[in-house]
């Protein structure tokens, strides 16, 4: 039987963990920032779109806001204290790019660069947006998606060698547990 969660329980932590993306913005006078997201999902194949919630208080919403573009990068369980550091500064004071030793890549379709020591990356520009609450949904129309391969396959990422990164609360992370396939019953 499921119990009702105290007030002031925060309601999305049943939903978590969750997978956890590094949004990578180009801001005005060409500065790169990078933003850790757990609140993000698919939402459509066609076209290919993924949604980011980004606080409007933060400086990543004022970088979308100027360049509406953006890479989504995923990192692997080993990044963890990497996206944590990342997303406890804000760019606002802080070149993240030159503290953190960020390695970028050119990206092929927007501007914004692609974060060269992720397991996936995607280019996206904005497709549409919708405030909520404190946040603004940005769902990116996705242009192109790049996986290391080696460590991908059919059914997505080989979990014998690699896990994306998942988070929990605050400094809690978790790594994939194991593979489970669906049994198909006879009718």
């Amino acid at each position: 039987m499921l119990s009702r969660l105290e007030e002031g329980f925060k309601f999305y932590l049943v939903l978590h963990p969750s997978p956890t993306v590094v949004l990578i913005t180009l801001c005005p006078g060409g500065r790169v920032n990078a933003m850790p997201a757990s609140w993000n999902m698919p939402v459509s194949e066609e076209p290919p779109t993924v949604a980011v919630a980004v606080d409007r208080e933060t400086f990543t919403f004022h970088c979308l806001e100027h360049r509406r573009e953006a890479t989504i990068n995923v990192p692997h369980a080993g990044q963890a204290s990497l996206v944590y550091a990342l997303g406890s500064v804000s760019g606002r004071e802080v070149d993240k790019v030159a503290k953190f030793g960020l390695r970028l890549e050119e990206s092929h379709y927007v501007k914004p660069p692609r974060w060269a020591d992720a397991i996936a990356s995607m280019e996206g520009r904005l497709h549409a947006m919708m405030d909520v609450g404190e946040v603004r949904l940005y769902v990116f129309e996705v242009l192109a998606t790049y996986v290391r391969k080696d460590l991908y396959t059919r059914w997505g990422w080989d979990t014998s060698k690699v896990s994306p990164l998942l988070h929990g609360a605050g400094k809690t992370f978790y790594e994939v547990g194991k593979m489970v396939r669906a049994q198909v019953s006879p009718s």
